[in-house]
């Protein structure tokens, strides 16, 4: 059986950083790889695919968008040492500005990662070229997408995180595979742990 894993990069991030309850997490160090490989234990994975966003710098957040465009290009860099693919789709943009406590904030929104994520899983079902789709997203957009592979015959598998399941994801996928803290906390660099 051949599968692939798409995996919608920055969702997994802030998953897995609100499963530990822990922000800054070293993304460009972590065992990806340890990790699949214990949680798909029994799974003969073909292809593994990150997707992201594109980052730019932004006019009124150059500092922290040039800091964001660093850790994105070691990540990436980090992930193809791993053997996986990365596919830049879609921009972050700024999306609305806020006032809060007589500070102005602007917010940034991923836009377009669903739609590729959901887009492959389509062709690659139509294509047959993988009988099994491991989804590493919990984007309730996703659950058409889900629902056209399931009637081509191509298994989907969600994996999510046992703290921050979506339930309609799971509920739609013909398996669901949860990933427990302790299990995200043994690929972390020992600095982190």
């Amino acid at each position: 059986m051949k599968t692939v894993i798409l995996i919608d990069g920055e969702n997994f991030i802030k998953k897995a950083e609100n499963s530990l309850n822990k922000k800054g997490i070293i993304w460009h160090q972590f065992d990806f790889n340890g990790l699949f490989n214990l949680v798909l234990n029994g799974y003969n994975i073909n292809k593994v695919i990150f997707y992201f966003a594109k980052l730019k710098e932004h006019r009124d957040t150059k500092e922290k968008s040039k800091e964001l465009i660093e850790k994105q290009r070691l990540l990436k860099t980090h992930l193809e040492k791993q053997d996986f693919e990365v596919i830049f789709s879609g921009r972050v943009r700024g999306f609305q500005e806020i006032r809060f406590l007589g500070k102005k904030s602007l917010i940034f929104k991923e836009k377009g990662v669903d739609v590729r994520i959901g887009v492959d899983m389509v062709s690659f079902s139509c294509d047959r070229l993988f009988d099994q789709i491991i989804l590493g997203s919990s984007d309730s957009d996703l659950q058409p997408a889900i629902s056209n592979v399931k009637k081509r015959n191509t298994i989907v598998v969600y994996l999510g995180f046992e703290e921050n399941q979506n339930k309609g994801i799971s509920y739609n996928s013909n398996k669901t595979i949860l990933i427990r803290n302790s299990e995200i906390m043994k690929f972390l660099n020992p600095n982190e742990k």
